[in-house]
C-alpha cells in the first residue's frame, strides 16, 4: 500500500490574531477546515481583551469567524468545536455568548477545565468545519 500525503492548504488572516507559536491559523485538508486554538487576542493590539470570560469569548470567535471566511468558510459550516476554559464555574457566560455564534444546527462540542492557557486567556476554541 502506497501512502499519499493530503494537499494542506495554510489559511491566514490579519483579521485574526496572529499565532503565539509555531503553528498556522488554520489548515484546509480533505474538504475541511481545521482552526487552532484561538484565544481572545485583539488582532490590533496583540493583547487578551479586557471584560472577562464573556469580551474574551466573543473576541475568540470573532477570530474564529474571520479565519473560517478567509477560508471561504463560514461558522454555520462548523462541525464540531473544543472548548477549553480556566474556569468553569464561568461556563454560562461563556455558553451564552457561544449560543450567539451557533444559532442554528450547533456543531457537536467539548468543553474542557483546564488549569492555564498560554497568553492568560481564560477561554480557547477549535474548530473543524466544511470547506
Amino acid at each position: 500500500m502506497v501512502e499519499t500525503r493530503t494537499e494542506l492548504e495554510v489559511i491566514e488572516t490579519d483579521k485574526a490574531a496572529k499565532p503565539i507559536g509555531p503553528y498556522s491559523q488554520a489548515i484546509r485538508a480533505n474538504g475541511m477546515i481545521y482552526v487552532a486554538g484561538e484565544k481572545g487576542i485583539d488582532p490590533t493590539t496583540n493583547e487578551i481583551v479586557p471584560g472577562g470570560i464573556a469580551a474574551e469569548t466573543r473576541q475568540t470567535l470573532e477570530n474564529v469567524k474571520n479565519i473560517l471566511e478567509a477560508a471561504g468558510s463560514g461558522m454555520n459550516r462548523a462541525v464540531a468545536t473544543s472548548v477549553y476554559m480556566t474556569d468553569l464555574s464561568k461556563f454560562g457566560e461563556m455558553n451564552e455568548v457561544y449560543a450567539e455564534y451557533f444559532v442554528e444546527n450547533p456543531p457537536g462540542r467539548t468543553t474542557v477545565g483546564v488549569t492555564s492557557l498560554p497568553a492568560g486567556a481564560q477561554v480557547e476554541i477549535t474548530v473543524t468545519a466544511l470547506e
